[in-house]
């Protein structure tokens, strides 16, 4: 693959060039002592000279030493909530002479340029896009969201607490899937961006920046920078057989234990980038002159997600912490084809609690192991 080179100084032009191509540039910013998705309306609007620390139930914003643009891991929210809205309006009815006027979703969409996409949320988004588009009941909304998103990727170069992308085959660097792919170069000397083309857009897009090729030098710097990331990953997480494993121990003492600690709040599914459940709720204004559904993000942790005639299926806490990380690290597998988690560790920072996914999985794994096989320890965290 051709890789080109644009300065630190040209990256607003960048920014310019997207949005004379109709796209409304989206990345991270920094608000409320996070890292959150937002409008970006230049480079002053990026998360400069800012990092993020996180381990178990622990997210801290700090200083770095440099002023790099992307020197952080993930924060919170994710692209889906660009793509898969977390509220959106199916239809509404208004009362007219002889019936109703219904109108259905909107059918315009923003044209979003994505800055700043890891690869391991890449791989969340090409893991709904198989989940919303890629069988018999595809998802309108999504799938015009999805097909006029731009796509800027930049390659990891520092790895979290509670990152574990390679155990997932999901990073620190992208190989496919982009408009544009970046890897920041910062040092004494430079600052400046690696710029891989992955589509026609991305093309286009490159030829209205000051660009050039890259040096020998230049692609080694990045070759290391990702694999910096990639040696100093915070946790692991074997994947060999575990969705036997995790089949065939539904009953496992785990389930129990950690649904003790578990408060049932969701915050896990709402922060990882491919949890897609939803619901939908009807209401009618006072007059009785309109009526409205909505569909809104739903969870598999709230007692109702799981009601029936009679009651829910789920009532106790444990049970449901099994259903969503079975469903996520097996039967995802057998509905998709994928794993349901790509290891960005979001839910393992964003838990109350400090619950791991990791630790859950080693631990079931520990008592689901034949004779003889051995089970991996956890690496500790690099500060």
């Amino acid at each position: 693959m051709i890789v080109e080179v644009i300065e630190r100084a040209a990256f607003d032009t960048l920014l310019d060039a997207l949005r004379r191509s109709g796209f409304s540039p989206v990345g991270p910013t920094l608000r409320d002592g996070r890292i959150a998705y937002g409008e970006l309306g230049s480079t002053a609007d990026l998360p400069e000279g800012w990092t993020d620390e996180q381990s178990a139930g622990r997210y801290r914003l700090r200083r770095r030493k440099d002023r790099a643009l992307f020197g952080y891991v993930v924060g919170p929210d994710s692209w889906k909530k660009f793509l898969y809205p977390p509220s959106l309006r199916l239809w509404r009815a208004t009362r007219v002479p002889g019936g109703f006027d219904v109108d259905g979703e909107p059918a315009a969409v923003p044209s979003y340029a994505f800055i700043g996409v890891r690869p391991c949320e890449l791989r969340a988004i090409e893991i709904q896009d198989r989940v919303l588009t890629g069988g018999d009941h595809v998802d309108p909304d999504y799938r015009r969201r999805r097909a006029t998103a731009f796509v800027v990727v930049v390659n990891c170069g520092q790895a979290g607490g509670n990152c574990f992308c390679v155990s997932m085959g999901s990073g620190p660097r992208a190989t496919a899937g982009f408009d544009l792919a970046l890897t920041e170069i910062l040092d004494e000397a430079r600052h400046l961006f690696t710029v891989e083309v992955g589509s026609e857009r991305g093309t286009r897009l490159l030829s209205e920046l000051p660009h050039r090729p890259a040096s020998d030098d230049e692609r080694a710097a990045a070759a290391r920078a990702v694999d910096r990331a990639s040696a100093n990953m915070g946790r692991t997480l074997d994947t060999s057989r575990l969705g036997e494993i995790l089949r065939s121990n539904q009953e496992h003492p785990r389930w129990t234990e950690v649904g003790r600690r578990c408060l049932t709040c969701a915050s896990c599914t709402l922060a990882c980038p491919t949890c897609f459940c939803g619901t939908v709720e009807d209401s009618t204004d006072l007059s009785g002159e309109t009526a409205e559904r909505v569909r809104r993000w739903d969870s598999c942790f709230t007692i109702g997600f799981s009601y029936i005639h009679g009651g829910s299926l789920r009532v106790d806490p444990g049970a449901r912490y099994r259903q969503w990380m079975t469903h996520k690290l097996a039967w995802w597998t057998d509905q998709f084809g994928t794993s349901g988690c790509v290891g960005c560790g979001r839910c393992i920072t964003w838990c109350p609690v400090g619950i791991d996914i990791t630790e859950e999985a080693r631990a079931i794994r520990r008592d689901g192991t034949s004779p003889g096989e051995t089970v991996e320890e956890e690496p500790r965290a690099n500060p």
